[in-house]
């Protein structure tokens, strides 16, 4: 009977570590070539075009600049997010895993969960509302004990 893999990704808004684990008492390994880390681009560098202008209703000839709906942080994090959701979709076409675990800061699960396809949302077997990027791969499987038998 073949494993059933689970794949463990952790992530903030421009990081991003995929760990596996295919069955009980076989912990979690890193998978090779998915640990994702944005460069981090300057403001200009996002958003790269001047300001569109506008007429104003308030008097002839007036004129003011037109604001950003969203800040390039939060451009750059989407962009990563759409990335690591467009991934994941591939490698669950490819039959790379079978189950996914999501850990991340609860603003970064909020935007990751949008971006999944409907494939992948399916294989979600838990969430975890905790940033643990920084955490030492030695000191993550604690924080699953419950979810997985590592």
């Amino acid at each position: 009977m073949k494993p059933i893999i689970t794949w463990i990704v952790i992530a903030d808004g421009d990081t991003a570590k995929v760990f596996a684990n295919d069955g009980p008492g076989k912990g979690m390994k890193p998978v090779e070539g998915l640990a994702f880390e944005q460069a981090h681009l300057r403001a200009g560098d996002i958003m790269a075009d001047k300001q569109g202008r506008s007429f104003s209703s308030f008097g002839p000839g007036s004129r003011s600049a037109i604001d950003y709906k969203i800040g390039p942080v939060e451009v750059r994090e989407r962009r990563f997010v759409e990335h690591l959701a467009d991934v994941l979709n591939e490698r669950l076409t490819a039959g790379a895993f079978h189950r996914l675990i999501i850990a991340a800061a609860p603003s970064a699960l909020g935007d990751i969960r949008p971006a999944l396809s409907d494939a992948v949302k399916q294989t979600i077997l838990a969430e975890l509302p905790k940033d643990l990027v920084k955490t030492p791969s030695a000191r993550l499987a604690e924080h699953f004990d419950g979810l997985l038998a590592l």
